[in-house]
């Protein structure tokens, strides 16, 4: 499928990070570690929770979905961005452009849905701990993981498909390295309107959403840590937060920092900058976060770590 009846343009030119050759292959040669980086960590994560027993826990069943969708974000993106960097011909047709802004989309939502729903996780860990196996049960993490993606794919599959009733007469030159849905627009000759009116609102309705849960959350934990008398008492809380909370930061800043900065003759370029941070890089730190923070994560890396020493 095509875009609009009267479009003109079918594939789009992508002018990438950069038109400066040296810059090209230098950039190449940082991003490439970086992501299998991102890779390496995440799948590590995945297989360090599925293999170990002691973290069938829900706070760990979020992790490993988290290092899930980091997979698939920053591949829908990293592969061709690595291949364009060498490449003098940076060209994507508009079904490519259709699908990589789609599942874009849908793994950025979905992601913002569960930090909210780790946020309620850690919420109830603290501040009911008596009734925390209760509430959270192995049912309720798995319905909110699973409303997290329903409401992850749906949000992109409507996000996406405005782009349907679009026509693109041309130019056709797109300056980014990823199909982003607001160079996108700028290209169309058709009203984009309804298009604005429908990513300010479901994206709004997604983010804003996402977020209130998250503050409210971390409110009451807050609160809760506040009238511990022990200090040793109150790291120990803290210390189950702050990883996730440090996700949550470089998550939304890079969101709430494209969303809130004036426009300018420069703008172009910062959204280059911010999508390879949350694109490549932000997914490469969020195992590694999660491993420096976390003790249990640790105690199960050392303990890997000496099985292969006493192998060989």
């Amino acid at each position: 499928m095509g875009p609009g009846n009267d479009s003109i343009v079918t594939e789009f030119i992508m002018i990438g990070l950069t038109n400066d050759p040296h810059l090209q292959v230098l950039a190449f040669i940082i991003l490439l570690p970086v992501y299998i980086f991102a890779l390496i960590g995440n799948i590590s994560i995945l297989v360090i929770v599925q293999c170990n027993v002691h973290l069938h826990t829900p706070m760990y069943f979020f992790l490993s979905q988290l290092s899930f969708l980091d997979i698939v974000y920053s591949s829908v993106i990293s592969p061709k961005m690595l291949v364009d960097l060498l490449s003098d011909r940076r060209t994507i047709s508009f079904n490519g452009c259709l699908t990589q802004i789609y599942f874009f989309a849908a793994c950025g939502s979905t992601e913002f849905i569960l930090l909210a729903a780790m946020a309620f996780d850690r919420y109830v860990a603290i501040c009911n701990p008596l009734v925390y196996t209760l509430i959270v049960t192995k049912g309720v993490c798995v319905r909110l993981v699973l409303w997290s993606y329903i409401g992850g794919f749906l949000y992109s599959l409507i996000h996406a498909g405005c782009l349907l009733r679009l026509s693109f007469c041309g130019p056709n030159v797109m300056n980014h390295f990823v199909c982003d849905y607001p160079v996108l627009l700028k290209l169309s000759c058709t009203d984009i309107y309804v298009n604005d009116l429908v990513r300010f609102v479901f994206a709004s309705l997604v983010v804003l959403s996402s977020l209130v849960v998250i503050l409210i959350s971390y409110a009451f934990i807050l609160i809760a840590i506040l009238r511990i008398r022990t200090t040793a008492g109150r790291r120990r809380a803290c210390s189950t937060c702050i990883s996730h909370f440090t996700c949550v930061f470089l998550f939304y800043g890079t969101v709430l920092f494209m969303e809130l900065r004036p426009n300018s003759s420069s703008s172009e370029e910062q959204d280059k900058v911010v999508a390879v941070i949350s694109t490549v890089l932000i997914p490469a730190l969020n195992p590694l976060i999660y491993s420096l923070r976390n003790q249990e994560v640790k105690e199960v890396l050392r303990k890997i770590l000496n099985q292969k020493k006493g192998y060989h």
